[in-house]
């Protein structure tokens, strides 16, 4: 077998890969684009739509910020508080994390001047909130959070595919291979289309899939780990917290920073927290006690513009932390629910290894946060790219195929894939659900070909 037939055995076999992953995760990609367009701008879209929530007359004092929580639970009789974020703005409401005897979490607004409720929604029946939900588990939980992960990772394997697809393999070409010929028609439109615009945005697509992976369920419980073993993540001072009894912080809070997520949860010094998240509370003293928390984090500094946790229980404490645009801001504060002192030292994004720095930058570049307008239009560019790629994809696959079968591209015997096949072993060490579903396609593949063999 000569060379041009073995290259062309590759071409064909690398664009069976690009075939079948493009056809397979298209719907996901369609809603992962969507959702997160709706997100990016989910600021704008909360206070054009709730305005009369999250907008206040400003003040020249506040009230206390128990006042806020005791309004919010006589709003909602027999609720309990999980958490409340106090403004950064003088003219923005405080929110309230509240749970009703029955029903889901209310998000429940005050006004901070007067502490008056202003009212109260379910967020996972507001465009944003859905679109939340929507994004990180196409709102059925887990599962849905594992086909999110799998997509990005075969999205990966897309990209890489289709950059090898584009390069042209005869004389370079700029028209329909650097920019689109507009002035054909059919499948060759289409092709000129996918070709340049995914060349275009090649690299902001893969960013948004890099940077989203660590929100995964497995991989980003891998990257915790890893970062953790290595001193790179969370701060080593978290470590030293009422271990082994502390849990992580996301299951102590609900959230959490991500550089925090894993991070052993201190203890107020009276009883033993267990391992499931503490419930809202209803303490009277503990929201009472709210009050000299607050005046402690203005004593550092922080004298609006962060959020705060009340205790869960009679080991839980306050935590406070910031959690701006900028991560270079973040800092987390506990605060013991009975001695109302610090517990431990105040982590600021500094303190954070590489990994735990890189990642919270990564996220809110992602999110479209970090550099204002510019970055949301930036991170829109790839969404809508993807909604142009999927379906010129979709629209060349439909008039290539021959009529009533699916239309992939045949085999061909005599590529050498031995570089391909090394890179997806590594690729699937490094992305563990990725390496299960090769595992599961190999299977199958093997399967298949012995039935046809038999046959």
């Amino acid at each position: 077998m000569n060379a041009s037939t073995r290259a062309a055995a590759l071409h064909r076999t690398i664009w069976r890969w690009h075939f079948w992953a493009g056809l397979i995760v298209a719907p996901i990609l369609l809603i992962l684009s969507v959702t997160g367009a709706i997100y990016l701008f989910n600021d704008e879209i909360d206070d054009t739509l709730y305005p009369h929530l999250r907008f206040v007359q400003p003040q020249a004092t506040s009230v206390p910020t128990s006042a806020m929580i005791l309004a919010a639970l006589a709003a909602h009789p027999g609720g309990a508080v999980s958490r409340i974020d106090l403004p950064g703005r003088p003219d923005r409401s405080a929110l309230l994390f509240v749970t009703p005897r029955e029903g889901r979490q209310l998000h429940v607004y005050a006004d901070p001047g007067t502490g008056r409720v202003l009212g109260s929604l379910d967020y996972a029946l507001t465009p944003v909130g859905w679109a939340n939900d929507m994004h990180g588990s196409l709102t059925i939980g887990t599962l849905g959070d594992r086909i999110v992960e799998l997509a990005a990772c075969w999205t990966l394997v897309l990209i890489a595919t289709g950059v090898f697809l584009w390069w042209p393999r005869g004389r370079w070409q700029l028209a329909g291979t650097v920019w689109p010929r507009l002035s054909g028609g059919g499948r060759r439109l289409w092709r000129d289309l996918h070709g340049p615009v995914g060349l275009w945005t090649a690299g902001l697509i893969a960013f948004l899939l890099v940077t989203g992976l660590p929100w995964a369920g497995v991989q980003g419980d891998v990257i915790q780990r890893a970062s953790a073993a290595a001193g790179v993540g969370y701060p080593a001072s978290f470590r030293a917290h009422n271990a082994p009894n502390s849990v992580p912080m996301k299951i102590a809070l609900g959230e959490a920073p991500w550089t925090l997520e894993t991070a052993p949860m201190p203890q107020s010094h009276a009883g033993h927290v267990g391992h499931d998240a503490p419930p809202p509370t209803s303490d009277a003293a503990a929201i009472i006690g709210v009050d000299r928390v607050t005046a402690l984090l203005a004593d550092h500094g922080l004298s609006g513009g962060y959020r705060l946790h009340l205790p869960g229980g009679p080991a839980g404490v306050y935590a406070a932390y910031t959690y701006p645009d900028q991560p270079e801001g973040q800092r987390t504060i506990y605060i013991d629910r009975y001695s109302f002192r610090q517990i431990g030292p105040e982590v600021r994004f500094a303190d954070y290894g590489w990994v735990g720095r890189a990642v919270e930058l990564g996220v809110q570049i992602h999110m479209g946060n970090y550099f204002g307008r510019a970055n949301q239009l930036l991170m829109l560019v790839p969404c809508l790219a993807i909604w142009l790629l999927t379906i010129s994809g979709v629209a060349m696959w439909w008039k290539r195929r021959p009529h009533g079968t699916i239309g992939a591209p045949p085999t061909m015997r005599g590529a050498r894939l031995g570089g391909l096949a090394a890179t997806l072993a590594l690729a699937g060490v490094l992305l563990p659900l990725f390496g299960a579903s090769l595992l599961v396609l190999a299977a199958a593949d093997r399967l298949l070909l012995g039935r046809a063999a038999r046959a």
